[in-house]
């Protein structure tokens, strides 16, 4: 082998593929912000050829939207199990503040900047897409078990309840642009989420 032979770069594919291409959409949000990103942009970053993107999405609105939603997708949040309903919340919301505040800052940079009128989706729209069906369904697990220790029961308690502290707290982000305070977790928690469960499970 000699000295100016170059290795060969091994060739991505399928899902390697795309999602090497949102990384580097995700990281031009960051970097550059929406308003400069371009599908050449993303492309060289990327080190592959335009072409490859626009197989994939029409344009960079929907680029954007699929990095959005990649980058939260693989970089999940954790489900604390600390034996109770209100110390499982309360960890969650907090390790949500924190994980979460610089995605939030990225999102919302992204849909002020343009994405909203050139999509001309709402803030609702953008929100459903980004998070989608995971939107509840990783933070049920909390309540499913606080409902089998007998904490709760999920047959009386409104789904728009359950989502109350989670909503919250993505306000906060998303209106605050950085991670939540814990006293602010903690009145969430205390002050309302916990008075709805019990006046629910009161209810006749």
């Amino acid at each position: 082998m000699t000295s100016d032979t170059q290795p060969v770069r091994r060739r991505r594919r399928g899902a390697e593929l795309e999602a090497a291409l949102l990384d580097a959409a995700w990281n031009e949000l960051v970097e550059t912000g929406f308003a400069k990103l371009t599908m050449e942009s993303v492309a060289a970053r990327a080190g592959t050829g335009i072409a490859v993107l626009y197989r994939r999405w029409a344009n960079k609105d929907e680029l954007a939207l699929a990095a959005l939603e990649h980058h939260r997708s693989s970089h999940p949040v954790d489900i604390p199990d600390t034996g109770t309903l209100r110390g499982d919340l309360v960890a969650a919301l907090t390790g949500m503040g924190e994980a979460r505040a610089a995605f939030f800052v990225t999102v919302a940079a992204t849909a002020f900047s343009g994405l909203l009128a050139d999509t001309g989706l709402t803030p609702t729209q953008v929100r459903d897409r980004i998070l989608g069906e995971q939107r509840l369904t990783r933070v049920q697990t909390i309540y499913r078990r606080a409902h089998d220790r007998g904490e709760i029961d999920l047959d009386r308690i409104p789904a728009d309840v359950l989502a109350l502290p989670f909503d919250l707290v993505r306000h906060d982000l998303l209106m605050n642009l950085e991670p939540v305070k814990p006293a602010r977790v903690q009145s969430i928690v205390d002050d309302l989420f916990l008075p709805l469960v019990r006046e629910h499970q009161g209810r006749s």
